[in-house]
């Protein structure tokens, strides 16, 4: 599969999909105008991936230093499809990161992850 990349904007993460390397990543903040434009080929693309994965790993990092409640129900779609995959045998890492300053991401970051049962997810500090 191809790589998906796109730059940070005021509004947007910047997004690293690399399906080759099994490594996924969202940095940046998060309050697209229209979420759904925004997230929709993200979660196709990913469901692409996920379906071929059959057995194999993928890391997905979160490096978010804001998002609306629009972009929160997104990260949990991508979740959601995260834990899935898992559910099916994959082996699934999900690295949360946050600033050591920012208590708001470390909480948000928690609560995500009580919600994987399969995934393993990790609470990481921003270095």
């Amino acid at each position: 599969m191809d790589t998906i990349e796109l730059p940070a904007t005021s509004r947007t993460p910047a997004v690293w999909f690399n399906f080759d390397e099994h490594r996924l990543k969202l940095t940046g903040e998060s309050y697209p105008e229209d979420v759904t434009s925004f997230y929709n080929p993200l979660f196709d693309a990913l469901d692409n991936y996920l379906k071929n994965l059959s057995g194999g790993s993928c890391r997905f990092d979160f490096q978010l230093v804001y998002f609306n409640s629009s972009s929160a129900k997104a990260i949990m779609m991508l979740m959601e499809k995260l834990e899935e995959s898992a559910a099916l045998g994959n082996k699934i890492d999900v690295h949360w990161f946050y600033d050591p300053d920012d208590g708001t991401m470390e909480e948000l970051g928690e609560e995500f992850g009580e919600d994987l049962e399969n995934a393993q997810f990790h609470l990481e500090k921003m270095t």
